[in-house]
């Protein structure tokens, strides 16, 4: 039986976590994501599960590769600094094929920045932050609703393909409370035959291939896999797009921001709509090829200076303009801002 409850979006993420059956939580403190470590803290040992604070960053994403390998859902979280602190494990989890789930609630930045929230890892967890080929499905939520519910379908997409999944959300989502409804559907259950702690025979995990014929094999077979992931996992939402003139693209708090806009457009006859990537990595470059069929412009959302908006290029293939709506640092866009855009995107493609 389903229940609501008034939660908080970095709590949100930690319970959502549990329900999937995740009993191993490594992480480290960083603002804006320290609550749902906190969270954690207090319920693993409820839930007869493992919480390490480790001594940094680099040693939290390394107990989630032992972990992983070792066959158990296991999860970290960080915010922006902290990632890039992950990123070789990150690496290293990929070139395994292990499934793991990592959560980023973007800050500000470069560097230390701020503890505002951000969208500017975009390129960090979509083009791969760790060294070699490879990739992550990245699962966008624009609301603690959706924090809960990506969150819980992180751990049967992770065990699935053997992958990373990440959950790329900010400081704005994570510290925002709201109703959740937390039941859960029922969740698949894979075979680990290559876990070292399954099955009678010794498992090896292991990155390292000293015959280069014998890597080049691995990476295809890897990219044959992820070829899958981008045919079968493109997600997004779309507000107002079918007969949209002038599509705006946003994802996470920018496209709830976005809507608003959108609603006044409309009010004013403008013919614009919303389409919203929920999956950031495989892109949902199906519904964007489709939109700019009708759309005359497009119009990128985002609070970084401007990253999201090459993949939307890259999809229509640049059959139709794509402009930049942005603030930057922690700052937020503001509906009229969005509205000024689309008005000026409107009078361009006349």
């Amino acid at each position: 039986m389903s229940e609501k409850i008034l939660i908080k979006g970095n709590e949100a993420l930690a319970e959502a976590a549990i329900a999937a059956g995740c009993r191993h939580f490594f992480g480290y403190p960083i603002t804006p994501q320290n609550e749902l470590a906190a969270h954690m803290s207090r319920r693993m040992p409820q839930m007869e599960g493992v919480y390490l604070q480790a001594e940094s960053e680099i040693s939290a994403v390394n107990m989630v590769y032992g972990a992983s390998a070792a066959g158990v859902r296991c999860m970290t979280s960080s915010s922006s600094p902290g990632i890039s602190l992950k990123a070789e494990g990150l690496s290293y989890l990929a070139g395994c094929d292990l499934p793991a789930v990592v959560v980023n609630v973007q800050r500000g930045g470069p560097g230390l920045g701020g503890i505002q929230p951000s969208q500017a890892d975009y390129f960090q967890a979509t083009k791969g932050c760790g060294h070699g080929d490879y990739r992550m499905i990245v699962l966008a939520p624009n609301s603690v609703q959706e924090m809960y519910d990506h969150t819980y379908a992180s751990f049967a997409l992770a065990d699935k393909y053997r992958m990373t999944v990440m959950i790329l959300t900010d400081g704005l989502l994570g510290q925002m409370m709201e109703p959740v409804e937390v039941a859960g559907g029922e969740q698949t259950v894979f075979d680990k035959p290559w876990a070292v702690a399954q099955g009678k025979d010794k498992q090896v995990v292991n990155s390292l291939f000293l015959k280069p014929d014998a890597l080049e094999k691995s990476n295809l077979d890897r990219f044959a896999k992820y070829r899958r992931v981008e045919d079968d996992e493109q997600r997004y939402e779309g507000y107002q797009l079918d007969d949209a003139d002038i599509v705006v693209a946003a994802y996470g708090a920018s496209s709830r921001i976005a809507r608003n806009a959108i609603d006044e457009a409309r009010s004013r006859g403008i013919k614009a709509g919303l389409l919203r990537p929920i999956t950031l990595w495989p892109f949902p470059k199906t519904a964007f090829a489709k939109a700019a069929e009708r759309a005359r412009a497009f119009i990128s959302v985002e609070m970084s200076m401007g990253q999201m908006i090459e993949d939307v290029e890259l999809a229509i293939r640049c059959s139709r303009p794509v402009t930049l709506c942005n603030r930057v640092g922690g700052v937020a866009p503001d509906p009229k801002m969005i509205l000024d855009a689309i008005l000026e995107a409107k009078e361009k493609a006349i």
